[in-house]
């Protein structure tokens, strides 16, 4: 696996690429697209008995736009050869890439340590730009001890900022995901989307990761969602796992206007080669009913 050590010591900035100002949209409706999160097989992308070139395959087998494609099992050594191989067998395949996700830590007080997060993003924002995804999902990390949240939440924001206008010189967007620590709430995430202001910077809206009135908080996170992943049990108000409404959530971000992808991550106890491709067929039907513009 990819470690943080091996990358920061080591990155060298490529020149900016001229940005483009933000594009109008054409319409109103939303546009729903389907992804499989490569995070749903990692037991095997562990071991070694599925390669992302697989998840290609999947894809098109599952008739599903794109791949999700975490990065924890890009490969330490040939990088940029499996880089080229993973984007060309994608193309050819008409399957998309448009996300990766990566680990992150960015509630860092010192100006060090958040310049040192800033460049562990300025890579990732290289590697996707490199495989042709446009989005990152990163996370905000946990509040240190002996820190407020009001303090750890001006520390993402910063970091995040270091990165935007580099995403943006590589049309990249970082989506920050609700993920528990800093980013526990909708109200906290979305303050740190607002504070740091970018046009490249949003939110990853991750569907089960709330523990207290998750639909209401999906709801407030999606002016803010860049991106999707769509779990198949979310909590209730008694801290329980219990099977999420996908009807009532895909007709949630349909009325949003979402435009994106919604990504299939798996993490129930069923075998994800047996249940994923159920589940993307669901996932598929809601986005066809719901999802033309």
């Amino acid at each position: 696996m990819l470690t943080r050590r091996d990358l920061i010591s080591s990155l060298a900035l490529a020149p900016a690429i001229a940005r483009a100002g933000t594009p109008k949209l054409a319409g109103t409706g939303p546009r729903l697209k389907t992804a499989i999160c490569a995070y749903s097989f990692r037991a095997a992308l562990g071991d070694g008995s599925l390669s992302y070139l697989d998840l290609v395959d999947m894809a098109v087998e599952n008739r599903v736009d794109g791949i999700d494609s975490t990065v924890y099992w890009f490969p330490r050594d040939n990088l940029e050869s499996f880089l080229v191989s993973f984007r060309r067998k994608a193309y050819l395949a008409a399957v998309e890439l448009p996300s990766i996700a990566i680990r992150s830590d960015l509630c860092r007080p010192t100006a060090y340590e958040q310049e040192r997060e800033a460049a562990w993003l300025r890579h990732w924002i290289d590697v996707s730009y490199r495989l042709g995804s446009s989005h990152i999902r990163v996370f905000g990390g946990q509040v240190p001890e002996g820190s407020s949240e009001d303090q750890a939440a001006r520390w993402v924001a910063e970091i995040l900022k270091r990165a935007a206008d580099y995403a943006a010189d590589r049309g990249v967007v970082l989506g920050l995901e609700n993920h528990g620590g800093i980013t526990s709430r909708a109200e906290r995430i979305i303050q740190i989307v607002r504070a740091v202001d970018h046009p490249n910077v949003g939110i990853n809206l991750d569907t089960g990761n709330f523990r207290s009135e998750p639909y209401k908080q999906i709801a407030m996170c999606l002016p803010y969602a860049v991106n999707s992943q769509y779990k198949v049990q979310i909590r209730n108000e008694a801290g329980e796992h219990v099977p999420s409404d996908w009807d009532r959530i895909v007709r949630m971000f349909a009325k949003a206007g979402y435009r994106g992808y919604m990504a299939l991550e798996y993490e129930a106890p069923e075998d994800p080669f047996t249940a994923v491709p159920r589940y993307l067929a669901t996932l598929r039907e809601l986005a066809e009913r719901h999802g033309s513009a």
